[in-house]
C-alpha cells in the first residue's frame, strides 16, 4: 500500500471512530413520570408527573424505562414524587413496530399488586414515560407474555 492509501485509511478510520464515539456520547433529556401527592393531593389515581434525566446513547424507550424502574432520586422523593412500581422489576422485551410500543416485563410487576388506584399508577406511569417519544403512539403491557389478566385491581 502506497503512502497516500495508508494516509486515506488512516483518516477514514479515525472518522468512523469519531462518530462511533459521537453516537455512544450523545445525551438527551428524557421525562419520567411519577405519582407526586404535592401537585395530586386529592390522589386522581392516573395523574403523573415529569422529572427529567439526562441519558446517554441509542435506545431511549428503554433507557428511560429502565430510570423508571429506578425509581425516583432522593431528592425527588424529599419533592414527594413516589412510584407505585414494585422494586425488582425488569423488562424481558421492548419492541416499537408501527407506533406500538409493546413492553414485556417480569413476575415482579404484578407480584402483589392490588386496588385500582396503584394498577392505574403503575400504567400511567409506564404509558406516560414510553409515550414522549414521537414513534410511540399505544403501548402494550405484557407481564411474561401475558397481556390479559395483568394489572388487575
Amino acid at each position: 500500500m502506497n503512502k497516500n492509501k495508508a494516509v486515506v485509511v488512516i483518516v477514514f478510520i479515525s472518522v468512523v471512530a469519531g462518530c462511533i464515539f459521537c453516537l455512544c456520547s450523545r445525551t438527551s433529556n428524557v421525562n419520567i413520570y411519577f405519582s407526586n401527592s404535592s401537585f395530586d393531593p386529592e390522589v386522581s389515581c392516573e395523574k403523573v408527573f415529569p422529572v427529567v434525566r439526562t441519558v446517554s446513547g441509542h435506545g431511549l424507550a428503554r433507557t428511560a424505562i429502565e430510570k423508571l424502574l429506578e425509581g425516583p432520586n432522593e431528592s425527588e422523593k424529599k419533592e414527594g414524587y413516589r412510584t407505585s412500581i414494585n422494586q425488582g422489576v425488569k423488562i424481558q422485551k421492548l419492541t416499537i413496530e408501527e407506533g406500538i410500543a409493546t413492553i414485556d416485563f417480569n413476575s415482579q410487576l404484578g407480584y402483589q399488586v392490588g386496588g385500582s388506584c396503584r394498577v392505574s399508577f403503575i400504567r400511567k406511569q409506564i404509558e406516560d414515560t414510553l409515550m414522549q417519544f414521537p414513534s410511540i403512539d399505544k403501548v402494550v403491557i405484557s407481564i411474561d407474555g401475558r397481556t390479559e389478566d395483568i394489572l388487575q385491581p
